[in-house]
């Protein structure tokens, strides 16, 4: 059984990996709430190449550098893909054990919802984090 696995809520897309997580963070930025009709999006990014994705998936450039995948049938968001940094941000909400997501930090909180606390301790940034 992978480390790190999901899919959709018709079970139509199914992605696994066993890959260490690059990061995981809480984004409070405004496409991420509009793409994910949600106040964040609460993400586990890894390398594209260590994802395995099974199943017909739909994408929207968000952004000029930023795809966001989604199933086609039910709609579910799971991914948001950099391909020119080979990078790609699973949605803790699309994982079978959402229970492994450990965030590190929030990112963009300017754009926070006010009704959003954020009082976990993690290290919060206005905008983009520092580059690690």
């Amino acid at each position: 059984m992978a480390k790190y696995q999901g899919g959709c809520l018709c079970g139509a897309v199914r992605y696994r990996t066993d890959a260490t997580p690059i990061n995981e963070r809480v984004c409070h930025c405004r496409l991420c709430q509009k793409a994910l009709g949600a106040a964040f999006n609460a993400r586990v990014l890894f390398r594209i190449d260590d994802v395995t994705i099974d199943g017909p998936v739909a994408t929207v450039n968000s952004s000029p550098d930023l795809k966001r995948g989604f199933c086609p049938g039910c709609g579910t968001t799971m991914f948001s893909r950099r391909d020119s940094a080979g990078i790609i941000g699973v949605t803790s909400g699309s994982l079978d054990a959402p229970s492994v997501f450990k965030p590190q930090m929030h990112m963009w909180t300017a754009s926070k919802q006010p009704w959003v606390q954020l009082d976990d301790g993690l290290p919060q940034y206005e905008g983009a984090p520092p580059p690690n």
